[in-house]
């Protein structure tokens, strides 16, 4: 049957949905609206993991030998510590740039027959007539945002303080940098998105940013303030902002936003305008793709929209519950970054790979560390570890809530 649909939101979740839409039925008359102009984007690289991959070769063999094809991969985290480095290997991670996956899919789409209408954004006062219409506006959807009561949205708003950079220092594994100031720790994430760029992320805690002057600093006295910090890990190499033209280069705090239902009529909500976890997992491009993996099945399977909402969305929320609790911990592992910094630096790092894990802000760093390296020779510490973490966080949330 033929449908017509708006999307709102030209980002990977919209056009990606899209694009499967139409692979399952070409005749549905698919617009997707983004109020910039095509090739203007944000972000820098977005970061993958080999599960994505494998999930996009099953739905769309063509666009994900392009993705791949774009894609930078590492098979190793390093951490840097004032003056000491470790190394350790890990899962296989990937990095494209924003702006080369958008192409990509774009250019998919239009293949498909998708119309593309770029600086053409949706409101809620001018929102076409449509069978279905999707919010993929992110995480400040003017859609969703329209009726939050309904959807009984809430956000959250983190602690510590990030801003989103690029650099010409192309990163080999994915990179972690931690300096000590006079105002405490200040520290980076970076990872490559292509073959002469990274995406660097810098975060620190509210007092240290003040304590810097980096709440006060413009855009280059910050820049540059942040390239003698990091140098060493930069290798001479710039940091790179926003340009001024597309709002400079703005420090932020995370917010995690979660909403109580995802549809309302016919507008169903998709990628950060129905979720959003802390970049520090490096989940955001995969669950939005997702999404739309899973919008896709259920208007197929399902012969009306309510019916198909609802199996949407309890299928994604059964799948982002630990997704969303490893988030959770993650953001807190670095609020809390002076609990582990001073341990040894391949205990600390050890730790930073086990920064999910409800248990750890239970127990000592040190003591937890002997513990996780003891359960990978035993099946039984395994098992018990993996009971009995939720089962305290549980208990601790609870009694919290309970003051």
């Amino acid at each position: 049957m033929r449908v017509k649909v708006v999307c709102a939101g030209g980002g990977p979740a919209g056009l990606y949905l899209s694009i499967l839409l139409k692979l399952r039925d070409p005749s549905h008359d698919i617009t997707v609206h983004e109020r910039n102009p095509e090739g203007s984007t944000y972000g820098w690289g977005v970061t993958y993991w080999r599960g994505l991959l494998d999930t996009l070769h099953e739905h769309d063999p063509e666009s994900a030998r392009a993705i791949e094809t774009s894609s930078v991969r590492w098979h190793e985290g390093v951490a840097h510590v004032r003056e000491l480095t470790t190394r350790q290997p890990g899962d296989e991670g990937h990095g494209i740039g924003r702006h080369r996956l958008l192409e990509i899919l774009a250019e998919r789409a239009r293949s498909l027959g998708v119309r593309l209408e770029f600086e053409h954004g949706i409101t809620p006062e001018d929102l076409p007539a449509a069978d279905l219409v999707v919010a993929a506006d992110g995480v400040h959807s003017a859609l969703r945002t329209r009726h939050a009561g309904h959807f009984g949205t809430e956000i959250g708003t983190g602690r510590n303080h990030y801003l989103w950079l690029g650099t010409s220092k192309v990163f080999d594994a994915f990179t972690f940098a931690f300096v000590e100031t006079d105002h405490g720790w200040i520290w980076c994430y970076g990872y490559g998105y292509g073959p002469e760029s990274s995406t660097c992320v810098v975060e620190c805690a509210p007092e240290t940013w003040t304590g810097l002057g980096l709440d006060t600093a413009n855009d280059a006295d910050g820049l540059a303030l942040l390239e003698k910090l990091f140098a060493d890990v930069l290798d001479g190499h710039p940091l790179i902002g926003r340009s001024s033209g597309d709002g400079g280069s703005r420090w932020l705090n995370f917010r995690t936003l979660t909403n109580r239902t995802w549809h309302r009529d016919n507008l169903v909500l998709i990628g950060d305008a129905a979720h959003t976890t802390h970049y520090s997992i490096g989940a955001g491009t995969t669950l939005a793709m997702e999404d739309a993996i899973a919008l896709a099945g259920a208007l197929h399977e399902e012969p009306a929209l309510p019916g198909a909402f609802r199996r949407y969305e309890q299928e994604r929320k059964q799948a982002l519950l630990s997704v969303q609790s490893a988030a959770r911990h993650s953001a807190r592992w670095y609020e809390n970054l002076p609990r582990y910094i001073h341990l040894p630096p391949q205990q600390m790092f050890a730790l930073l790979g086990q920064r999910h894990s409800p248990l750890l802000p239970h127990v000592p760093p040190q003591l937890y560390y002997r513990l996780d390296k003891a359960a990978t020779q035993s099946e039984a510490l395994r098992s018990l570890k993996r009971w009995l973490g939720p089962r305290l966080a549980r208990t601790v949330q609870a009694r919290a809530s309970r003051r």
